[in-house]
């Protein structure tokens, strides 16, 4: 717990040592993210066939694998699976310029210790971001296939037992809700620590994953609890967008320049979140590369440094780590 504390305190320090370059500069660049992530909540606003589409494939999908159709769980997984689908798609092209662009920022000033608006020093970082983005976006994809491949071969082998009960079935969906979560709460950490390790390192693609996955063993418990308290955040800011604007605008029929500037305040925290979260992982990634070389066996420091050489397509080992080969 002291760990965690100490690693939230220095996010803080160093979120405020530099207030004014965040919160002008990379909170409004993380701006349009922000307002298009909190519209996805309102139909509206997208394209409604589209949608209405997903949800019948998935629902065909869901069908044709044997889930309950009436089951309460696999309703919310197709709706919440549906606008997720959706709001990636539309907001990719924002994903790959503003998100990137606020993050390259973030880390150019928590990296070097000197925050800068140029374009030569943001965009520095811009191509390992990308295409560890690109290689994060098939990982996550991964993810949610073996959640639900899980959740097939659950049911599936459940109903073979004869536990097709409605009881039964509100059990395993239970159960199967708690491992897809981890199977997705695991995968989301890796991604947003493969970013920073490319920005850091200036690596990109697989290679960061890999690296991330290193840095992160055996840490998997602190950085869920350091990514819950901005997710709690995320989630009320989109609960509370939903309720003082978009429920506004339906109860109405129109909106207002008071509703428009509240909207505009809430995505602007929204923003300000999103930096956290950067920084946050900013600063448990500087943590874990302190902790790395002092691992009890040099297990961890050997296979992170074995993955650094293979970046560089060379192969190098300190000669302690020779004898210590499995």
């Amino acid at each position: 717990m002291e760990n965690k504390i100490n690693i939230l305190r220095k996010s803080f320090h160093a979120f405020f040592r530099n207030y004014q370059y965040f919160t002008f500069f990379v909170a409004l660049i993380l701006l349009p993210v922000s307002i298009l992530v909190l519209l996805s909540q309102a139909v509206e606003f997208f394209s409604y066939p589209f949608l209405l589409t997903i949800q019948i494939r998935l629902d065909n999908l869901f069908n044709a694998a044997g889930f309950p159709p009436s089951s309460p769980f696999f309703f919310l997984l197709n709706v919440k699976l549906s606008q997720t689908i959706t709001c990636s798609i539309f907001s990719f092209p924002f994903t790959l310029s503003f998100l990137l662009i606020a993050k390259s920022a973030i880390i150019q000033a928590l990296h070097h210790k000197t925050p800068s608006t140029t374009a030569s020093s943001v965009f520095s970082l811009y191509n390992p971001l990308l295409l560890t983005h690109l290689c994060n976006s098939f990982i996550i994809f991964s993810a949610h296939a073996v959640g639900l491949c899980f959740l097939f071969v659950l049911f599936i082998s459940f109903s073979e037992f004869g536990y097709s009960s409605p009881d039964s079935a509100f059990f395993l969906s239970a159960g199967g809700a708690v491992v897809y979560s981890l199977i997705l709460a695991n995968t989301l950490i890796i991604c947003n620590m493969a970013l920073v390790v490319a920005g850091m390192e200036n690596c990109g693609g697989f290679v960061a994953i890999l690296k991330a996955c290193v840095l992160i063993r055996s840490r998997v418990s602190t950085a869920l609890s350091l990514a819950l308290p901005v997710n709690l955040g995320l989630a009320f800011l989109e609960a509370l967008f939903q309720y003082r604007v978009v429920t506004i605008y339906h109860m109405s029929d129109k909106i207002s320049f008071a509703t428009v500037f509240e909207g505009l305040l809430i995505a602007y925290l929204y923003s300000l979140l999103i930096l956290q979260e950067t920084v946050i992982t900013c600063i448990f990634y500087t943590n874990c590369k302190s902790e790395l070389r002092i691992d009890g066996e040099g297990n961890a420091d050997y296979h992170y440094y074995r993955i650094k050489n293979m970046e560089e397509n060379e192969i190098f080992m300190d000669s302690k780590f020779l004898h210590e080969l499995p």
